[in-house]
């Protein structure tokens, strides 16, 4: 998996939401916090806006918050925010696709890797990454020391 720079920088700014703890937040604070290019965070909250995952207040004392509890907003939410669905192959979703010969079972593959994504993204939410804390099996998963080395 492939974590876009626009997927980085939303997670960024939702975790720097969080922490506000309901505040409004600045673009240009968070964009200075997280070090992401203003231009590039308007589009990133525009779309977490539209997502239901961030609402905005305009005007000289606006800013953006958490559209709900940071306990309530997983990970995956933000990143299908801004990406899309977690696992597609050309923009079409594994359970869609249908080969021949020695790929017909590609697709399931194409599924467990979505899966697989699914049981970290789903289970992390932006409160616990905000506190510091992960749920128990995702950090049992990078206790395997295979799991830091590049292949």
């Amino acid at each position: 998996m492939k974590v876009t720079a626009k997927a980085d920088y939303a997670v960024r700014a939702v975790l720097e939401l969080a922490a506000a703890d309901g505040e409004l937040v600045t673009a240009d604070r968070i964009a200075e916090a997280q070090r992401i290019p203003r231009n590039f965070l308007d589009n990133i909250l525009n779309d977490l806006r539209r997502a239901g995952v961030v609402a905005t207040v305009r005007g000289a004392h606006g800013g953006s918050r958490l559209a709900r509890p940071a306990s309530a907003i997983t990970l995956a939410d933000v990143m299908r925010a801004i990406e899309g669905p977690l696992a597609a192959v050309r923009d079409v979703r594994p359970e869609a696709l249908a080969y021949d010969g020695p790929a017909e079972r590609l697709p399931e593959v194409w599924i467990a890797v979505r899966a697989a994504l699914r049981g970290v993204l789903e289970k992390v939410t932006v409160a616990d990454v905000a506190a510091g804390r992960l749920p128990r099996s995702v950090e049992r998963l990078t206790e395997d020391p295979e799991a830091w080395k590049a292949h």
